[in-house]
This record gives C-alpha cells, sequence and structure tokens, in this order.
C-alpha cells in the first residue's frame, strides 16, 4: 500500500523541508529536490510509521474490547433487594 498525502498536506510538506534546509543547513533546496526527499521518506520511512501506527491503534482497541465486559455491565433484575426476592406464601 503506496503512502500518500493529500494535495495541501504535500504542498505544506515541501514547504517545510524547504525551510528546514534554509534554516539548518544554509541551503535553498527547489521544489523538485524537496518533492523527491518527501517521496524518497515516505516510501522509504513511511510504511515504518504506519505500521507502528497501526499496531498502536489495535492494542488501544484491543484494551477497549478487553474492558467492555467492566464498562458495559448493568446488573440484571436489580430493582429488588436481594431479601425482597422471597415470595411470602
Amino acid at each position: 500500500m503506496a503512502i500518500t498525502l493529500a494535495p495541501d498536506a504535500k504542498k505544506q510538506a515541501i514547504a517545510s523541508i524547504r525551510r528546514y534546509f534554509a534554516e539548518s543547513w544554509d541551503q535553498d533546496i527547489g521544489d523538485l529536490k524537496a518533492d523527491l526527499l518527501l517521496d524518497y521518506f515516505l516510501r522509504e520511512i513511511g510504511p515504518a510509521v504506519y505500521n507502528r501506527a497501526i499496531g498502536d491503534a489495535q492494542v488501544y482497541l484491543r484494551d477497549r474490547v478487553a474492558d467492555l465486559e467492566a464498562a458495559c455491565f448493568e446488573k440484571e433484575f436489580g430493582y429488588w433487594p436481594p431479601e425482597s426476592h422471597r415470595l411470602n406464601g
């Protein structure tokens, strides 16, 4: 599965990469170089980040499902106190 960015996010990422190079390394790189670098990161590093995020989501959901019985349990036939269940007669 290819990891892609929405067009607006891609524009912001390219601008951020260009700014990083300008401020951190005093190098002005163009949109093409920044786009190629972004593509490299998305292809090479993106899957590791994506897989970690999916794993974190699975753990979170597994924990919520495991706690479902405790969180959603309602005692049955709780209207009458226990001693009132005796039938008089």
